[in-house]
């Protein structure tokens, strides 16, 4: 009986071993992947589809996890992947997504037939990020400049109101005080009997003056 379980025990142990040994080999497997391992992989994902991913590493035969063997298929080897730059049309796109989804990559290669989630972010952190920015220093250091000039230019219509305002009082000034003494004084057209009395009245006024 004894014997008998003690061999019972040991297979089961040999059976985990196994078991990770195969697992321990598989989470092992790392690094760039080889041109074999691509066409086993696209073999397989074309007779049994692209899902069940640890299976499908399985069946090819690879020493890859679930998740490396799915990152493969859909960033390098599925057949609709978009090759190429990435067209205007397309980085506006991606531009009005991530103002919408923000980081959610995969939510914005959704939308951009072709385009992986992985492309997408590496696009955006290289390029567009860093465009977004100097937009943005240059759309400030504009506004700057046009405050600046429209400060200067008010401060030159106040300078020019302000010489007006003194020129127009100055000659306001001038021509309260400035007036034709001759003119003021000027009796050529009194009459004689004007005259003759203003005459008498300085002789009456120089004859008080004596008394005085």
């Amino acid at each position: 009986m004894a014997s008998s379980t003690d061999k019972s025990i040991k297979k089961e142990v040999s059976r985990l071993e196994a078991k990770n040994k195969n697992y321990t080999k598989k989470e092992v497997s790392k690094g760039a992947w080889t041109a074999e391992e691509d066409r086993k992989l696209a073999e397989v994902i074309e007779i049994h589809g692209a899902k069940r991913w640890k299976k499908i590493a399985d069946k090819a035969g690879l020493d890859r996890c679930g998740k490396s063997c799915r990152l493969r298929w859909l960033n390098y080897l599925r057949p609709n992947i978009k090759r190429g730059n990435i067209s205007a049309q397309e980085e506006d796109l991606i531009l009005r997504l991530h103002k919408l989804l923000g980081n959610r990559w995969s939510l914005i290669a959704g939308r951009l037939p072709g385009r992986t989630d992985n492309e997408i972010k590496n696009y955006w952190n290289s390029h567009l990020s860093k465009k977004i920015k100097q937009e943005k220093q240059r759309a400030t250091a504009t506004g700057e400049g046009c405050n600046a000039q429209e400060n200067k230019m008010e401060e030159k219509v106040n300078v020019e109101l302000r010489e007006e305002e003194n020129s127009a009082g100055g000659v306001a000034d001038s021509d309260k005080i400035k007036f034709d003494a001759d003119e003021f004084f000027d009796f050529s057209n009194e009459s004689a009997l004007n005259l003759e009395w203003i005459s008498k009245f300085l002789e009456l006024d120089q004859d008080f003056n004596g008394i005085i």
